[in-house]
């Protein structure tokens, strides 16, 4: 191993035997985002085997304040999050293999790309997504670490299925659209990197079999106010769970209804419009269609169409992103005047 992992191996924890033992695991991040770059960066310099980042987005200037992987350049090209940060891990561990995943993850691909986990990472920013996490580390039995950040405050918690109780048991309803979100009330870096370094301590005790070190609680701090808090969640399992009791996953059987599913991204004045199959979309002959019209940036991994005051932005996974409104009926408009549905 020489001497790259000296340090972590002096740690008696880990040493040798636990070093040889990441090296041999595979995590799934979810989310690369303000906490999935920073869990991605531990576990890449910490030496884990393999790691696969998923992520449905683009690059954008926003991002460079608190999202530690990315650059200036990385926006100027609109790389997607997923490709801009397997290059720069890469660069950071050859040692290590990371696949970037441009994907929205859901029902359809969820199994794919987390059963095969050894430890799966929450980098989200939704309870959906966290609830589907929720279904297949269940369903499979695979740990996940939970973090959530905004404003200055953040929480997180290790979920092992039929140990601790599972995400549903703690949250058994969903706080989307009903609380403050990164793009309503704003954060501050450091606690995401407080918050994500929680998590993948927890992790690298998951990975070398630590499980008697493992975090029972579910911390919430708040740095700004000077505030933290401890809540026991060990003997939390809910009898009547529906997820780790009756083993109904739910959010792996939703589907949608035929034809294509728009949804708002909170905050973003954006609406982001999936198809219900998977399908390859042609960027280079959608860009030859469309310069005629307006105008039109090009990378290997998506095409930006600006027409008026929208940007529409095409995947190669059939996605769009309508940027410029919140408005879904008017973001339908637009994908039937410009995609053809």
């Amino acid at each position: 191993m020489g001497q790259r992992y000296s340090r972590q191996i002096l740690f008696s924890p880990i040493g040798e035997a636990g070093q040889a033992v990441l090296q041999r695991k595979k995590v799934a991040i979810v989310g690369m985002g303000a906490l999935g770059t920073v869990l991605a960066n531990h576990l890449v310099r910490a030496g884990v085997g393999y790691l696969r980042l998923i992520d449905r987005d683009f690059v954008e200037e926003s991002n460079l304040q608190r999202q530690m992987l990315y650059e200036e350049e990385d926006a100027r090209q609109h790389l997607p999050k997923a490709v801009a940060a397997m290059n720069k891990l890469q660069a950071i561990n050859s040692g290590v293999t990371v696949e970037g995943v441009v994907a929205d993850l859901g029902p359809g691909n969820a199994e794919a790309l987390l059963a095969d986990a050894d430890v799966i990472l929450d980098g989200t920013d939704n309870f959906h997504v966290r609830y589907l996490i929720n279904d297949v580390a269940v369903k499979h039995q695979i740990p996940w670490v939970y973090g959530g950040v905004v404003s200055a405050r953040g929480m997180f918690a290790v979920i092992r299925p039929g140990v601790t109780p599972c995400f549903r048991c703690l949250f058994p309803t969903s706080a989307s659209g009903r609380g403050e979100t990164c793009d309503t009330v704003g954060v501050i870096g450091p606690i995401v990197h407080i918050v994500a370094s929680y998590q993948a301590t927890e992790a690298l005790k998951l990975l070398v079999g630590a499980e008697d070190k493992l975090n029972p609680h579910l911390e919430q701090l708040d740095i700004w106010q000077n505030d933290q808090m401890q809540m026991d969640i060990s003997t939390g399992r809910n009898p009547s769970c529906d997820v780790c009791a009756s083993r109904n996953f739910h959010y792996l059987g939703i589907t949608e209804p035929e034809g294509e599913d728009f949804a708002l991204l909170c905050g973003r004045d954006t609406v982001q419009i999936s198809p219900q199959y998977p399908q390859t979309v042609d960027l280079e002959q959608l860009a030859h269609r469309l310069h005629k019209i307006g105008a039109v940036n090009l990378n290997a991994f998506l095409l930006r169409f600006h027409i008026d005051a929208y940007t529409l932005v095409f995947f190669k996974d059939g996605r769009v992103l309508v940027q410029g409104t919140d408005e879904i009926s008017v973001a339908r408009t637009l994908y039937a005047k410009y995609v053809g549905h």
